[in-house]
């Protein structure tokens, strides 16, 4: 018989190993495994959610595929855009005769559109669906932050009509205590959300939650002081970016041949500085007309005599028909010819300049930066919402860059204190308050010479 050789090792009497190297491999497999698996999970499986993805906005009606359905491919997605580019650019006019508040309210129906995109993408990525609560926490997320955000806007432009309702009353007073006391629900539900094997995907999308919500709550929330601001700091800053989006893709559709960037290879040099030239003289054009009228210059503010929210203002410098002067040499030589040595402006046409650039020339980059994101997630589109153009957030990529650049310009250049604004704020103080606030104004004013210097009970 053969023998067969005998491997050295402590045994138990049953043969089998003892039982703290059992245990030790186990627990080097336990976690060699858990490793592994969230390694995997961690990263995007575009493969597997290839067809859950969207792809095209190449969907429309029935009739417009029965009347287009002979048309060569290219022009009939030229068509497509086109009609539905009108439909938009009537539906927001629209929008604007209703007023204020309607715009108000459609922003952030058109916010919350743009956070389901985003969100849907992760977590089809990701495979999110049988992760616990990860869906509800990012919709919470979403609503601590409209709380934040929009309270804010709401408290500083109406606080006075908020103080006076007994309901609406500890929302003034509290709205920031409250707001943070929301976030850290969410935040402590979601440690209590976490499961094991899954860490490092549910933090990857805790992540894209709230990046999502940087790129999209924060901007809109900008969106709407412009609009609180007045029409004006809304309605030519979109008009810019709609129409150079426009002239881009026709400068490009019918003269492009320089590429412009890898990211959209569509887009070329022609449309691009076509689009350029197109925009500037377009927002000269739209900001003299607008100009024009009180409706889209004056701020939303709370009219208490009235007791309603008005537009009614006194116009401030920006929109107030103002004489320049040429330049010496330039005056000299226009007054040879006849011409007047001054120029009468309304300041905001020329500030329009520095937006209409901005939007020719930085604002395509929101575009290209949605570019390389689908491109990263190989999709061709973030939706198929708006036939020829894709989801909601394929139209308003550009859109949330601009209104975050018409804010800060506002804030640096335009924006001055409003005694209106002001006076709202001080009649939300006690009466006590508010008298000790006009007597510390009466003894400065009186002391820099602009009161006469009387003694009153």
């Amino acid at each position: 018989m053969n023998e067969v050789p005998v491997r050295h090792r402590r045994t138990h009497a049953s043969g089998s190993p003892p039982a703290d190297e059992l245990k030790t491999a186990a627990a080097s497999a336990g976690q060699a495994s858990e490793s592994e698996e969230d390694d995997i999970i961690g990263q995007p499986n575009l493969e597997a959610a290839g067809d859950q993805l969207p792809q095209s906005s190449d969907k429309t009606t029935e009739v417009l595929d029965s009347a287009l359905k002979d048309i060569n491919p290219r022009w009939r997605n030229w068509i497509i855009r086109g009609i539905f580019t009108w439909v938009m650019i009537f539906g927001f006019a629209f929008i604007i005769y209703l007023g204020p508040l309607a715009l108000v309210t459609v922003v952030f129906a058109l916010q919350i559109k743009c956070f389901h995109e985003i969100i849907t993408i992760g977590c089809i990525v990701y495979r999110s669906y049988n992760l616990p609560w990860f869906r509800v926490l990012s919709w919470y997320f979403l609503f601590a932050s409209n709380f934040f955000f929009f309270g804010e806007s709401m408290i500083e432009y109406f606080g006075l009509l908020l103080s006076r309702t007994d309901v609406l009353r500890p929302f003034a007073t509290y709205h920031r205590f409250i707001s943070f006391s929301l976030y850290v629900a969410g935040f402590v539900g979601f440690v209590f959300s976490l499961v094991k094997k899954h860490y490092l995907k549910q933090f990857t999308l805790f992540g894209w939650t709230h990046v999502t919500l940087l790129l999209i709550v924060t901007q809109s929330h900008l969106i709407v002081q412009n609009v609180l601001e007045g029409f004006i700091w809304v309605l030519v800053p979109v008009s810019m970016i709609i129409c150079n989006d426009i002239m881009a893709y026709m400068f490009g559709f019918f003269f492009g041949k320089t590429p412009l960037i890898k990211l959209s290879p569509k887009k070329t040099w022609e449309g691009f500085i076509g689009g350029a030239i197109s925009t500037i003289i377009f927002g000269l054009i739209l900001s003299y007309g607008l100009v024009q009228y009180d409706y889209f210059v004056c701020p939303v503010r709370y009219d208490e005599e009235k007791d309603h929210i008005s537009m009614e203002c006194e116009r401030s410098p920006a929109f107030v028909l103002t004489e320049y002067n040429w330049p010496e040499t330039v005056r000299t030589i226009l007054l040879l010819f006849g011409f007047p040595g001054t120029l009468k402006m309304y300041p905001f046409v020329l500030h329009s300049i520095s937006m209409s650039i901005f939007a020719s020339v930085i604002g395509p980059f929101g575009g290209f930066f949605a570019s390389g994101f689908k491109r990263a997630f190989k999709i061709k589109d973030f939706g198929d919402t708006i036939p020829g153009h894709g989801g909601i957030m394929d139209r308003f990529d550009c859109q949330f860059l601009m209104a975050t650049f018409v804010h800060v310009y506002h804030s640096s250049f335009i924006r001055v204190p409003d005694p209106q604004k002001l006076l709202q704020n001080i009649l939300t103080l006690q009466a006590e308050d508010q008298l000790v606030l006009f007597n510390l104004l009466h003894d400065r004013l009186v002391t820099r010479g602009l009161l006469p210097n009387s003694t009153s009970t």
